[in-house]
């Protein structure tokens, strides 16, 4: 069974458990793919990859932490209490990202294998960034690259 069969199935198991929340977070994933498919030229019955399905919860996940971020910032806690349910569910979905110190040690052996200078900050970002890709949030890569190459 893939992702997207699983998500479209946690529909009708959202429904049946009078859940809400993870009701409507499926049914927007579901509408999300659907997006996705359309702009990819397919129809909206045709299934997503495991590969494009992730891609588009992880894409979900940082609006939610966006949101969550600007609802913190702008004094609305309950709206951010429901993003943060939201987000919750999401990263049920979603592989479990590197921790800072995975991503600085795994920065420190690419930086002894290839030297990079402060003014190639980007290119080593841009490298990291593809080994890292999925497995490690941007931020946090950033973070780490800025400390290395100070």
């Amino acid at each position: 069974m893939t992702l997207h069969e699983q998500i479209k199935g946690e529909i009708k198991t959202a429904m049946m458990a009078r859940d809400t929340v993870k009701l409507n977070v499926m049914r927007g994933l579901v509408t999300a793919f659907m997006n996705e498919l359309v702009a990819g030229g397919k129809t909206p019955q045709d299934l997503l990859s495991d590969e494009e399905c992730l891609k588009v919860i992880t894409r979900t996940a940082k609006q939610r932490k966006d949101a969550i971020d600007q609802f913190t910032k702008g004094g609305r806690q309950d709206l951010a209490d429901e993003d943060s349910a939201q987000l919750a569910i999401l990263e049920v979905y979603l592989p479990q990202m590197m921790s800072k110190e995975e991503v600085t040690d795994f920065a420190k052996g690419k930086l002894a294998e290839q030297s990079f200078d402060l003014s190639k900050k980007g290119m080593f970002m841009a490298t990291l960034m593809k080994d890292l890709k999925g497995k490690a949030d941007g931020g946090t890569v950033k973070e780490v690259v800025d400390e290395l190459l100070k």
